[in-house]
């Protein structure tokens, strides 16, 4: 049995990794590729680290339960199904899901701080970082949080501000020239998606 290619996608908020990430989904088979995602292994809300104002910040590497996610990992990479519910992020109107991940000859695993975890990086055979323009990324980031999560907009500022911004600063922009490959997602990632899976398929022994 091949061990199985794990590819790591990580980018700033609100940089496109989801689209990315359900582009490919869309391409591949679940017998080909699974995606794992750090968004499930937040920690309780109770655990969580609030700011000087009283305000938690969950855009701080200590929210993600870095040893859960790790023996999941483990389960994949061995042949093995995990089981998690959806993390809503405190989103009433939102029923959690229970989502099952099979594995896969390629895993990816994606998230924000996925490259600053240095027992995911190390084990991670393809880097990719998506990123786009600040200007962007916020306008994104408001649109969302404001339509699919019910964030009051003064919310949404704040949190840009004190929390996603200095937390691309710190734990992730560092590892940009560390990747593979850099997907500038400013207005498409077609180029960029067909790149990807052209090597996914060649990985698999797939026709391109």
């Amino acid at each position: 049995m091949q061990n199985p290619y794990l590819v790591g996608i990580t980018g700033g908020s609100a940089s496109g990794k989801t689209h990315l990430l359900q582009s490919l989904r869309g391409l591949f088979a679940e017998h080909e590729l699974c995606i794992v995602s750090q968004d499930n292994y937040y920690k309780p809300l109770a655990q969580q680290v609030a700011d000087e104002n009283g305000v938690v910040n969950y855009d701080l590497p200590s929210c993600i339960d870095l040893g859960y996610f790790l023996s999941d990992l483990e389960k994949l990479k061995s042949g093995q199904s995990i089981t998690k519910t959806e993390y809503v992020f405190n989103n009433p109107g939102k029923a959690p899901e229970t989502i099952v991940v099979k594995p896969a000859p390629i895993i990816v695993i994606e998230g924000l701080f996925i490259y600053y975890f240095e027992k995911i990086f190390r084990q991670l055979q393809l880097k990719v970082f998506v990123d786009a323009s600040e200007d962007i990324k916020w306008q994104r980031r408001m649109l969302r949080d404001r339509d699919e999560r019910g964030i009051p907009h003064e919310t949404i500022e704040y949190q840009w501000q004190h929390h996603v911004k200095p937390a691309y600063d710190q734990f992730l922009l560092p590892f940009r020239e560390a990747s593979d490959i850099i997907v500038m997602n400013n207005t498409h990632i077609d180029q960029s998606l067909q790149v990807l899976a052209g090597h996914f398929r060649d990985w698999l022994g797939k026709p391109v």
